[in-house]
């Protein structure tokens, strides 16, 4: 059986860093591509990050330059170190695995003084 967690969210304040957490299990985890995804109310899914098996990286222009994306095949997990958080990065993040694709439950960002 296929298991995806998250964790990692929580409430920050403007400018403040996050890491989010990602442990998959039950899939060989190093064949997959990775993606970190949020969604905020009213608002339709969006990818932040991705990472390849290889480690290549991509970034959503909103997030380039204070995210980063990374992957620890050993511990079957990915990361996403977020930095110099704003307001509207609030939102519920999601991690990915893909193709097939398999989801988390989300986890819950919210950036506020």
């Amino acid at each position: 059986q296929v298991q995806v967690v998250e964790s990692g969210g929580g409430l920050v304040q403007p400018g403040g860093s996050l890491r989010l957490s990602c442990a998959a299990s039950g899939v060989t985890f190093r064949e997959y591509n990775l993606a970190w995804y949020r969604q905020a109310p009213g608002k339709q899914r969006e990818q932040v990050a991705r990472i390849t098996v290889s480690s290549n990286t991509n970034y959503a222009d909103s997030v380039k330059g204070r995210f980063t994306i990374s992957r620890d095949n050993a511990k079957s997990t990915v990361y996403l170190q977020m930095n110099n958080l704003k307001p509207e990065d609030t939102a519920v993040y999601y991690c990915n695995l893909y193709l097939p694709n398999y989801w988390g439950q989300g986890t819950q960002v919210t950036v506020s003084s």
